[in-house]
């Protein structure tokens, strides 16, 4: 009689490809953002950041903040996000990856503005959810070309 193996063992001898996990490996992020490693967790911690403050200002704990102070840390993120990619060795590919992160952050701008500006009580309080999230689908049509590439 052959012994029994340990749940959760899952028998992976056969098995071909990554492993099933719930989020992306840092390599694919890194690969999918276009971002470095370190830009990624500085987005991450700036999300970090912003939830927490996003709490804060819902629930009323903190009443002098506004609507623009709770955006600040991933503004912040995307300012250190520019300066790193500036400051890239390689002339020719920080070039090219200027021009991605370029487009990827002020995309990403665009939407944290056209958020913040009707929550804030500015002038286009009345703005569609579709014109609000527009970044989001033309960043989503642009990473689909590499995406189709054939390896």
């Amino acid at each position: 009689m052959a012994p029994a193996r340990p749940v959760g063992s899952g028998g992976a001898a056969g098995r071909v490809g990554p492993s099933p996990r719930p989020w992306p490996a840092l390599g694919e992020l890194v690969q999918w953002l276009g971002f470095a490693p370190f830009e990624v967790f500085v987005h991450l911690l700036a999300l970090s950041v912003f939830s927490g403050l996003l709490a804060l200002r819902v629930d009323g704990l903190a009443p002098g903040l506004s609507w623009w102070n709770v955006f600040v840390p991933f503004f912040a993120a995307d300012r250190l996000s520019t300066y790193f990619t500036t400051v890239d060795g390689e002339k020719r590919l920080a070039v090219l990856r200027l021009f991605w992160v370029l487009t990827v952050l002020s995309l990403k701008f665009v939407l944290e503005i056209d958020v913040v500006v009707p929550e804030a009580g500015g002038a286009d309080s009345e703005l569609r959810f579709g014109l609000i999230t527009s970044p989001v689908f033309i960043l989503l049509q642009l990473r689909v070309i590499p995406a189709c590439r054939v390896n």
